[in-house]
């Protein structure tokens, strides 16, 4: 347990935490203290980034890899995969204004046994018994710390509409499981800057369209001062290097185990909530931390295997190989003729 690939993931796995922490501590920054809910405008914002850092990558490249081929022969896949990730960004955060927190962190955890499953049809990953107990030991953690957010007594309201909001955290979950394991496939089979080219391209439109419907009016009602801009910057920064640290990572270990690894983000934007918010402290939710760390490492103790893709027969080749086959036999049974001229007029002839 102590190689040099697990405490690698561990640390990669813990910066990813920290990077989502930031953006969920700035946006409730935002919130509690300038009523600034603008969750489509701030995913905008890091949209535009990646497209003006990846998507000018990929227009300076030339060839097969080039901006124009990319688009040429898979735009439509990367229109799918652009709005699943936007949605899933925007479903997520508007859940919380329906359902309470203990919803949310629970039923957000739908989506790791989707993104096992998709991993198991999509890229044929195959797990041990030890991976689904590692899974359950980190579930268990994070019902450890719903338990310690209840105790702490964080849960103030019971949402306005609860259904509604549980059903767009399942939706948010199992697309974001979608948007995880297309991320693994293009990273580990084409490339980074692709991935994240293409996101930053039809995010930005997409989300762009989105605002402009649902967000404009919340964004005229904002007082901007240079701290709300610290916040916004903050948080572009943060989900910034989220998206361009992620696929680095997926690319060394998997979808599956960079999303146990990131359950901890919640107890980090915790610990900060102690100082900014003045939460009550719990020592459940050290507990819970060990426990979701102790299910992470179980996971990457083991690797997976991947199956290897079944090979189809071919009735056609085997024809072909046993008439060849014959006909070598044919020549081997026929007898060598070999004619000899002698000076005369005689002939000879004669057989192997």
């Amino acid at each position: 347990l102590g190689s040099q690939h697990i405490l690698k993931t561990i640390i990669l796995g813990q910066m990813l935490s920290l990077f989502i922490c930031g953006t969920a501590v700035t946006s409730q920054y935002l919130a509690e203290q300038y009523q600034v809910n603008t969750p489509m405008f701030q995913s905008f914002i890091n949209y535009s980034l990646l497209l003006l850092v990846y998507t000018t990558m990929l227009a300076f490249r030339t060839g097969s890899d080039s901006l124009w081929q990319i688009l040429k022969q898979r735009w439509w896949k990367y229109i799918f995969l652009g709005l699943a990730d936007v949605e899933a960004n925007y479903m997520i955060v508007k859940a919380y204004q329906y359902t309470t927190l203990t919803s949310v962190q629970l039923l957000d955890c739908f989506g790791i046994p989707v993104l096992m499953a998709l991993s198991w049809f999509i890229l044929r990953a195959r797990y041990r018994l030890i991976h689904f107990l590692a899974v359950a030991v980190c579930l268990l953690g994070v019902g450890t710390m719903v338990g310690a957010d209840i105790l702490a007594g964080r849960q103030d309201s019971e949402g306005s509409d609860v259904v509604i909001g549980d059903v767009l955290v399942l939706l948010g979950a199992s697309l974001y499981a979608i948007s995880n394991v297309s991320e693994e496939y293009i990273v580990k089979n084409l490339s980074r800057v692709e991935f994240l080219g293409m996101v930053g391209l039809f995010g930005t439109i997409i989300s762009g369209l989105q605002l402009a419907i649902v967000e404009h009016r919340e964004i005229m009602r904002i007082q901007w001062n240079w701290k709300i801009a610290l916040l916004f910057t903050a948080f572009a920064l943060c989900m910034f290097g989220l998206y361009s640290f992620m696929p680095v990572v997926i690319k060394v270990t998997s979808a599956t185990s960079v999303n146990l690894g990131i359950l901890t983000a919640d107890l980090y934007s915790l610990f900060f909530g102690l100082f900014l918010f003045f939460y009550k402290f719990s020592g459940l939710y050290i507990l819970s931390f060990v426990i979701i760390m102790v299910g992470f490492i179980l996971y990457c103790s083991t690797p997976t295997r991947t199956a290897e893709p079944t090979a189809l027969p071919q009735p056609g080749s085997t024809g072909l190989d046993n008439a060849a086959l014959k006909l070598e036999e044919n020549d081997s049974e026929t007898p060598a003729i070999t004619v000899q001229f002698t000076r005369g007029e005689a002939v000879v002839v004669s057989t192997d």
